[in-house]
């Protein structure tokens, strides 16, 4: 990275990433690991934000393995997950078993994303060609004709230009990238959104990970050892109607769900301790531009099933870096190496969105419009018959539809 003397509010990279998110910094680390110098920008001043993605998938510690990085990683504080329980009405089973997997980590990891971000950024630090700046937002794209040449970025100091071969959106699914470049988003719809919240655990608590479905109700616990992180599914929209209803009727529906919890559902004081996720499944018909490439959210938004989003952003980075870092080695990526990016990834996540809009409309729709109790349906109940069938799933969602690995190339400026 090179400031120009004669102007300090311009900067020079062969490479600008917008958004310090999963698909952003491992991009980032990966291109600065390859020699190549790169710029990402995050607008906030750190990772805190409470809700986001926390579930490191085997698909993902498989690539922290092929880096080298698993060991120190894994010496963060996570949980792991083997499988995945859920209870529809008065049934309990297990859904997914993660341990047969093919991966050296046969587990999902719980951890803060926050922690993630600061370990990916800690690792690009290593390098000089790796510059992090927070506290820096995408305001404009530079623009040459039909070239992105770069961007104008607000930051602490005043706005600065950054001028890049190649600029990359990974900055979420409210991206300002690609409505700055005005590509074109399909829409795919989503029948639910998803309260967030958090209700301290006990020991006496059940252990596992836990979905709940009943009696046209839908929350999943997630196990985080002091406490439970707490997503309650609802009809699109429906927020204003159950803020209508009270926060006491609220808290019961969660006891109804989880009579354990009935003493501290209490915890739940207002309504700003419960978060609301606006779920959104759409994804950009063309993700490139002269100049632009767009990954991550900001290429497909994902549903909150099966916790997919962040570890498919990860295997958009990697294909991305494994694609386009031999040829900023020899000079600027063209039009058709960005569109080689879209038509590694387009499968997977077409893949992934169709199974997540099935259950999104045949399962979750259906039990929030109905007031019985449900009966375990006929394919789960062959999950009892024939328990390697959960293999299945956990395949799936543990590495999802082509899952990318590190290529030696990447490997070689270590």
């Amino acid at each position: 990275m090179s400031q120009n003397e004669s102007a300090q509010s311009v900067i020079h990279t062969r490479c600008c990433i917008a958004g310090g998110g999963p698909a952003g910094m491992m991009l980032g680390y990966l291109l600065a690991r390859a020699g190549i110098d790169v710029v990402v920008l995050e607008k906030h001043a750190d990772f805190l934000r409470d809700f986001r993605g926390d579930t490191i998938h085997p698909s993902t510690l498989e690539v922290m393995y092929e880096l080298g990085l698993l060991d120190e990683f894994l010496q963060r504080p996570h949980d792991q997950m083997r499988q995945v329980d859920g209870q529809i009405g008065d049934e309990r089973l297990t859904m997914a078993d993660f341990t047969h997997l093919p991966t050296r980590c046969k587990f999902i990891a719980f951890m803060p994303q926050w922690d993630f971000l600061d370990f990916l950024a800690g690792q690009g630090k290593r390098y000089p060609t790796f510059h992090l700046q927070m506290q820096s937002e995408v305001i404009a794209l530079l623009q040459d004709g039909e070239r992105i040449q770069g961007v104008r970025a607000k930051t602490l100091q005043g706005e600065v230009e950054i001028h890049a071969d190649l600029v990359v959106g990974a900055d979420g699914r409210h991206s300002v990238v690609r409505e700055q470049a005005q590509l074109s988003v399909q829409n795919l719809g989503a029948p639910i959104d998803v309260l967030w919240m958090r209700i301290s655990r006990k020991d006496s608590d059940p252990p596992q990970t836990l979905g709940r479905i009943d009696n046209g109700h839908i929350m999943v616990m997630l196990n985080r050892r002091d406490y439970w992180q707490c997503a309650y599914v609802i009809p699109k929209g429906g927020i204003d109607a159950i803020k209508a209803a009270g926060l006491y009727v609220f808290r019961n529906e969660i006891a109804g769900l989880a009579p354990y919890l009935r003493e501290r559902v209490a915890e739940l004081a207002t309504w700003d301790d419960i978060k609301l996720l606006t779920v959104a499944v759409d994804r950009l018909q063309q993700w490139h531009k002269p100049g632009l490439l767009c990954i991550g959210d900001a290429a497909h938004a994902m549903s909150p099933i099966g916790g997919v989003g962040i570890n498919l952003a990860i295997q958009d980075a990697v294909a991305t870096a494994n694609l386009l870092a031999p040829i900023f080695q020899r000079g600027t990526p063209a039009q058709a190496d960005l569109a080689a990016v879209q038509k590694r990834r387009m499968f997977p996540t077409r893949a992934t969105q169709w199974m997540q809009i099935q259950i999104q409309n045949r399962v979750l729709s259906r039990v929030l419009g109905s007031t019985q109790r449900p009966a375990l349906p006929w394919p789960l109940k062959l999950l009892r018959v024939w328990p390697w069938l959960r293999r299945w799933p956990a395949r799936f969602v543990g590495m999802g539809v082509r899952p990318e690995h590190v290529s030696a190339a990447l490997n070689e400026k270590r």
